[in-house]
């Protein structure tokens, strides 16, 4: 559990995990130098249960904080959770008894996006086709378009738990960036690379917060956080992999390069959604020459703008703004339609 001035939520997220019906467990909250109250919620909270640990982080970062607590742990599975959510009861039982019955290397669930004002929970779907609770090997699916469509599902790496000697095996870490920076997006696909069983159910278990106006997802100033990610798993399939799959790995690297770079730049304001554009489309240009992208990876839509913006940058720009447009007036015209009776 790592925190950082969390004083809001810090209680709520610990009374959930320390009711978790599944009580042989240990509780490591990594705390990068709380504030504001959190640290106190903490410590008054390992006083009463003996299964809390408090580790403490003398650098603000998330996957600095992540590693701590990875190295700290001992049981035989390791779950997250971040501090601004909050897990069902069941949550940790339910995915511990999937794990363990397939002998799974991570077992995953579902989740609700959860909004305070107004209070409300909507539960995300993962598809039906890998959501089954039956074990696979992510990357031994059926097609390139259908492993890409699961390494695309929302990393998401809270609702799940990982076998520790798994993540040791393979060198499975997070990239210690500054701040909390999308680092899951790195850490999610290291997993299901390496995974030889992975399971997925469909019901949610953990409550992901969505009004913190610090999380990372909140911060248009983390232009390149996303790139560095990226850069990272590179770094880890090349120096993990090779042959065949390592060169399939890559393939899958650049089409989810692709759709994090477009949601990258359709967050941004000019003139930064001009300079992002105008790095990545360089970014892009270089992993052709390396090799880096294969068509059958690609819906033919995205194929095409992604040739598009390693060539022309400018038209791509172009081609999102038309896409916006587009977009902006078929709300517009639906909301008309439904204010005069239509369905």
């Amino acid at each position: 559990m790592p925190s950082l001035n969390v004083g809001s939520y810090i209680k709520q997220c610990i009374d959930s995990v320390t009711a978790q019906t599944l009580k042989d467990i240990e509780i490591i909250c990594v705390d990068a130098g709380s504030s504001d109250g959190t640290l106190e919620i903490l410590n008054e909270a390992a006083a009463s249960d003996p299964r809390i640990r408090i580790v403490h982080s003398d650098i603000k970062s998330y996957g600095y904080q992540m590693n701590l607590g990875l190295g700290e742990a001992s049981g035989e599975y390791i779950g997250i959770i971040e501090t601004d959510d909050w897990a069902e009861p069941s949550m940790f039982e339910n995915l511990y008894e999937l794990a363990s019955a397939n002998a799974a290397d991570a077992a995953k669930g579902s989740f609700w996006f959860y909004y305070s004002d107004p209070e409300k929970n909507t539960p995300f779907k993962l598809s039906g086709k890998f959501a089954t609770g039956m074990p696979f090997c992510p990357t031994e699916l059926a097609s390139a378009g259908e492993m890409a469509e699961f390494f695309n599902i929302k990393p998401t790496i809270w609702s799940a738990i990982y076998r520790r000697s798994f993540l040791e095996e393979n060198d499975i870490r997070f990239n210690e960036t500054p701040g909390a920076s999308y680092q899951d997006a790195g850490f999610n696909f290291k997993v299901w690379a390496c995974a030889q069983k992975a399971c997925l159910i469909q019901t949610p278990f953990l409550h992901y917060r969505q009004d913190n106006e610090q999380s990372s997802v909140n911060s248009p100033s983390k232009v390149y956080c996303v790139c560095d990610e990226y850069r990272e798993i590179e770094r880890f399939v090349t120096e993990h992999f090779s042959d065949g799959k390592r060169q399939m790995l890559l393939n899958l690297m650049e089409r989810l390069k692709y759709d994090s770079y477009v949601w990258n730049y359709e967050r941004l304001v000019s003139p930064l959604e001009k300079e992002f554009a105008e790095n990545a489309g360089a970014e892009f240009a270089s992993d052709f020459e390396k090799g880096y992208a294969s068509e059958e990876y690609f819906p033919q839509f995205k194929w095409e703008s992604l040739n598009l913006w390693k060539n022309d940058p400018a038209a791509f720009m172009a081609e999102m703004d038309k896409r916006k447009n587009r977009s902006f007036a078929a709300r517009a015209f639906d909301r008309i339609r439904r204010s005069l009776g239509g369905k």
